[in-house]
């Protein structure tokens, strides 16, 4: 008999969701280290014991977060074959901006923590990792190489997105998508031929 994997409840993922969302949120307002157990189940609305049953403390819900957001992105780019998107990337950066829209909230929150950049450091640190490991793999570019380039668009996207999240949104996500993957690809060249 085959133990097939017993599926996720609903009430467990929504409580973990509201964790999540509720530490990102005050994560935008104060310092990791000043964050109580008893705020972060106020603000996921939530009793303490119900926390409790998901996490030992803090520091365990960054490290499902970290865990989360790096499982998203190894999905993410389980199916990426890097020489199919040099011609097309934005299929690529449109990937991204679906990771981003399954959480809306959360990514807000998260691309918004002005005092508390180690959370994003050390997230930007394990996707810059995943990615130069499957581009060296798939496009048998030097590592260094890839580092540097990996880091430029890391950053500069990490950077459109904080700004993004900021402001009224009125752009869409696919869109700003698509302005990075030319940026990406084509540098400024490519952005400016592509109004002319």
């Amino acid at each position: 008999m085959e133990n097939k994997p017993k599926p996720v409840d609903r009430r467990v993922l929504k409580t973990k969701r509201a964790i999540r969302n509720a530490f990102a949120k005050l994560m935008v307002e104060k310092d990791i280290n000043d964050i109580t157990i008893m705020e972060l189940a106020e603000t996921a609305d939530i009793n303490r014991k119900t926390f409790y049953n998901y996490y030992s403390g803090v520091y365990q819900v960054v490290e499902d977060i970290e865990h989360d957001i790096l499982s998203s992105y190894a999905e993410l780019l389980g199916g990426v074959e890097f020489r199919e998107y040099m011609d097309a990337p934005v299929s690529l950066f449109n990937r991204f901006s679906q990771l981003i829209n399954m959480d809306p909230e959360f990514f807000g929150y998260l691309l918004t923590m002005n005092g508390n950049i180690s959370l994003i450091t050390r997230i930007m640190r394990l996707l810059k990792e995943k990615t130069c490991e499957v581009m060296v793999a798939q496009l048998e570019v030097e590592a260094y190489k890839a580092d540097i380039v990996i880091d430029f668009v890391l950053s500069g996207m990490l950077s459109v997105y904080q700004h993004w999240f900021s402001s009224d949104r009125s752009v869409p996500a696919e869109e700003v998508s698509q302005i990075i993957s030319t940026m990406s690809f084509g540098g400024i060249n490519g952005v400016l031929s592509a109004q002319g």
